[in-house]
């Protein structure tokens, strides 16, 4: 049965309702699993960095944060493999179109990931184990391969995605694979941009989300060294990946300029094909229109093109049936790049104000928005996905195969969506329940705090 919908935009069919209700399992599992796992990859050089500074300044505060940061991140690793295990079974009971067809194609990036995972697991249980039985710089070292397996699993995952993409690789007649390489398939054209965008996204949810407890604890009185500390390691970290982010995002604009117009259209509201095409921020797409939106002269023609007079491809150049929904992929751009925006601002009030100073802001507003940036930065995070994903419907395998052509045609799915509601609603409950169980935990003594006080400087 084939997709079908009224000029309302509401489902007719229950293989519609099934199709509908496997994108939101999908888009559920993966926006909660993807939070999970931005702190896998970017938590364990954080934690790392802290126990380095403990150990080369003789801190006791550095190793109280490296020591319960390293708990939870043993929480979150095993709640990630949870999340994890879910998507990969996902994959194949929703999507059996697309595994049954590309498995073959793909199946290389999957098959390194779970090898990277084997070994972010084994480093893991050394490195929570051996706290007390191995020396300092040895134990230490047992936690690099944690951060090498974390960034690989990131890289290799998102491959798979990037070649959903652009798809390169394989040979497809009559319907089936007759050749394939992988090693093509994986290190495609969207490869770079799109890993190196993920990568940077994880340690900036990893940074402002651990700094963000902090700065509330900071908001409620605890201005002692060991908050300040928890407060500025991570908050550091972030801040200087943050405009590295911005740049990397002009790149992966680009790239999807060139190689995806319909996506870039939809990003920006853009249905006719034209020169000097202006930038639009804000706005609503209104019987196939967008008004309302603050317009950049020029704006949108010079980031894509480099040229204030380049051509911008517009919606028109496709039938309405391969457009993605306008609205939605619009309003996830705009509130990435804002929200990106508000924390380069935040990172830099951190680094002019030291730089002046020699100490961070001391401002109770810099508390505040230091406790909104971890939010910030997993909204932006689920924003960039949303424009990633959704951003390419209709189709699964840009250009070749369509969701609707993939999705299993077996009747009840919407009630798979149901029981994965239920599933990941305790899982959440369970994380909270678990986390604030162990920051009420003293897990090494430390050196007395320092009395409270109003500023909160760091030499």
């Amino acid at each position: 049965m084939t997709m079908s919908t009224t000029t309302t935009g509401i489902l007719t069919t229950a293989a519609d309702a099934d199709l509908a209700a496997a994108r939101m399992q999908m888009a559920l599992s993966l926006g909660w699993h993807i939070v999970i796992a931005c702190f896998g990859v970017g938590m364990p050089a954080i934690t790392l960095l802290a126990e380095w500074r403990g150990h080369r300044s003789g801190d006791n505060h550095y190793r109280l944060l490296a020591r319960r940061w390293a708990r939870a991140m043993g929480v979150l690793f095993a709640v990630g493999a949870v999340s994890g295990t879910i998507l990969s079974f996902e994959m194949g009971l929703l999507w059996p179109g697309l595994m049954g067809t590309f498995g073959e194609v793909i199946g290389l990036p999957f098959s390194l990931e779970g090898i990277a995972f084997f070994i972010e697991a084994i480093f893991l249980g050394v490195y929570l184990y051996a706290w007390d039985r191995l020396p300092p710089v040895k134990h230490m070292l047992s936690g690099i391969p944690i951060v090498l397996a974390g960034v690989a699993s990131a890289f290799f995952v998102v491959t798979a995605n990037a070649w959903m993409q652009q798809p390169t690789g394989y040979v497809l007649r009559d319907g089936r694979i007759v050749a394939v390489d992988p090693w093509a398939a994986m290190f495609n054209p969207a490869t770079p941009p799109q890993t190196v965008h993920m990568i940077l996204a994880a340690f900036m949810v990893a940074g402002f989300g651990m700094a963000s407890v902090y700065a509330v604890a900071m908001l409620r009185g605890r201005r002692d060294r060991y908050h300040r500390l928890g407060l500025l390691l991570p908050l550091t970290v972030a801040a200087v990946v943050t405009p590295v982010q911005i740049g990397v995002g002009d790149w992966a604009a680009h790239f999807v300029a060139d190689n995806q117009p319909v996506k870039l259209a939809a990003m920006e509201g853009v249905f006719e094909t034209g020169r000097g095409v202006p930038l639009h921020l804000g706005g609503v797409v209104v019987d196939g229109e967008l008004r309302y939106a603050l317009e950049i002269p020029y704006g949108l023609s010079l980031l894509a093109q480099w040229d204030p007079d380049g051509l911008v491809r517009g919606l028109n150049e496709v039938p309405p049936g391969d457009w993605p929904p306008v609205n939605v992929v619009h309003w996830a751009f705009q509130v990435m790049v804002g929200v990106g925006f508000a924390l380069l601002a935040l990172s830099a009030w951190l680094a002019v104000t030291w730089w002046r100073r020699r100490e961070p802001p001391g401002s109770v507003w810099f508390l505040r928005a230091a406790a909104l940036s971890g939010v910030a930065a997993v909204l932006a995070l689920e924003a960039g996905w949303i424009v990633t994903e959704v951003g390419r419907q209709p189709w699964i395998v840009y250009g070749v195969m369509r969701t609707a052509e993939a999705v299993n045609p077996a009747p009840g799915l919407v009630y798979g969506f149901a029981l994965v509601s239920v599933v990941y609603l305790v899982l959440t409950v369970a994380t909270v329940y678990v986390l604030r169980r162990l920051a009420r935990d003293v897990p090494v003594p430390v050196a007395p705090q320092e009395p409270d006080v109003s500023g909160y400087k760091v030499v």
